[in-house]
């Protein structure tokens, strides 16, 4: 197994967390222990950081032979700060995760986090990371994708993705200055309201902004991956095929057209019947594994893949073949770029 969607919580970033005064930030509790406080909780602090051996250990018992690190949600609060703390910050990680990658080769790719207030800035960081040993890419809030006129100021990032031939990750979160999440924790089942319907909402919001526009058609080189199935997609298209055929008849049916875009998705938390549904919809061409880089998710996936209708091929593709190709493309791209660099 490939593990496109793998999240990762740096241990660099501690000291800025002491630092800060809300979630997520390191704080002593009533017995005098620093813990990481988040919006879900508290962890003491000698478990509230990754570590690569426990990932490893993981990753061997449970058949995953590479993970694609990207920054945990909670940590990316780190890119919506202004661009003079966010650079140094992302500049941080970025060089940790690579390190990771160089010394652990074969094991770990990487995703950058990028300083999102200033999109010169981020371009000028994404190029930088690219030339970094393990990067292949960089993870980017699906808030920025909600509708076209949003994804405008995504575009010094395609730009950069598309002539490195790199991945952009986009992964439901906000945009800077978004407020986030929307329901508030003292509603009832706000967990699975933010969790499930919001974040599923949103994907697919940001599928139909990069399936159903011509928004990607200057970027043919990039590779655009989207979690969790792309939202909602795979169950309503066929009442938007419905809607087209009834509101504008002459136009292309949206099955279509989500079949034939150059955007992927993983699979990441998602059952047996969901993936039948993703695997018809898009073609299991598309379609890549993903976990959250948890022993939980990784059993979760690895069942669903097995209990799926979808043949032998397609369950390989999955899980291995088609993320291969993809990152195979971006280190063939990558000598030539830093060549003419």
């Amino acid at each position: 197994m490939i593990d496109m969607h793998a999240h990762w919580r740096p241990a660099e970033l501690i000291d800025a967390l002491r630092a800060r005064t809300r979630e997520p930030h390191i704080v002593r509790n009533a017995d005098g222990i620093e813990v990481l406080k988040t919006r879900n909780g508290e962890e003491p602090l000698s478990k509230a950081f990754d570590d690569v051996n426990f990932h490893i250990q993981r990753m061997d018992r449970q058949g995953v032979t590479t993970s694609v690190l990207s920054l945990l949600g909670g940590f990316c609060w780190i890119e919506s700060q202004p661009v003079e703390v966010s650079l140094p910050l992302c500049k941080l990680v970025n060089d940790a995760l690579s390190g990771i990658c160089q010394k652990y080769e074969g094991r770990f790719t990487a995703l950058a986090a990028l300083p999102l207030t200033d999109m010169s800035a981020a371009a000028a960081e994404f190029e930088r990371v690219l030339d970094l040993p393990g990067v292949v890419g960089a993870q980017i809030p699906g808030n920025l994708f909600l509708t076209r006129k949003h994804a405008e100021d995504a575009r010094p990032l395609l730009e950069v993705a598309n002539r490195r031939s790199a991945i952009l990750f986009i992964h439901h979160g906000p945009r800077p200055g978004d407020a986030f999440p929307k329901v508030g924790g003292d509603t009832d089942n706000a967990r699975r309201r933010n969790g499930t319907l919001d974040m599923q909402a949103s994907l697919s919001s940001v599928m139909v902004t990069l399936c159903l526009t011509d928004y990607l058609a200057s970027y043919p080189d990039a590779t655009l991956l989207v979690h969790n199935l792309g939202g909602n997609v795979p169950y309503e298209v066929e009442r938007m095929d419905h809607r087209c055929l009834l509101d504008t008849p002459k136009e292309e049916l949206p099955s279509s057209r989500f079949r034939r875009a150059k955007v992927f998705v993983d699979c990441n938390s998602f059952g047996p019947r969901a993936i039948e549904a993703g695997v018809h919809l898009y073609g299991a061409e598309r379609i890549v594994c993903g976990t959250d880089g948890s022993e939980f998710g990784c059993e979760w996936t690895a069942k669903a893949l097995k209990d799926a209708q979808i043949g032998a091929d397609a369950r390989e593709a999955i899980l291995h073949g088609n993320a291969s190709a993809l990152l195979a493309r971006f280190s063939k791209a990558a000598p030539r770029e830093r060549a003419a660099a």
